[in-house]
């Protein structure tokens, strides 16, 4: 059995995914998850991630500012504490369209999630994400 864990954002690695946006990744593997896995994006003003689609249902909360939430092709409006229920294969990407700082605090369902972006096909886990751009 694991140990359970405080994990605090502040004195953890946060990777530069590009494009204006940053994440921190919290409750992985690594500190003995075994079903699920979750971290806070962090957005700049303008920045986006690109359409994509999960092999698992996810959560997302907006912790700061506001956010597009782009599900199926459909835009929604996002206020601090809103949070989405997104099924497995679903299209969608997170929008901070304001002036603002945005950030986002992500769940996924399972520990091997994967990120398939639409426009490319390209396909890769959460935690080979972390590992690629960190630093």
């Amino acid at each position: 059995m694991s140990e359970a864990a405080i994990l605090r954002p502040k004195e953890l690695k946060t990777n530069d995914r590009g494009g204006g946006a940053r994440t921190t990744p919290l409750v992985t593997r690594k500190c003995g998850s075994t079903s699920m896995i979750n971290g806070i994006t962090a957005f700049d003003p303008g920045a986006a991630i690109g359409l994509h689609k999960h092999n698992c249902e996810e959560s997302v909360m907006v912790i700061e500012g506001q956010a597009i939430a782009e599900i199926d092709g459909v835009q929604h409006h996002m206020d601090t504490n809103d949070t989405t229920w997104i099924p497995a294969n679903v299209p969608h990407r997170f929008i901070n369209a304001s002036d603002k700082p945005m950030r986002i605090f992500w769940t996924y369902a399972s520990i091997d999630a994967t990120r398939t972006m639409i426009a490319t096909g390209e396909e890769r886990t959460i935690d080979a994400e972390h590992v690629q751009k960190a630093g």
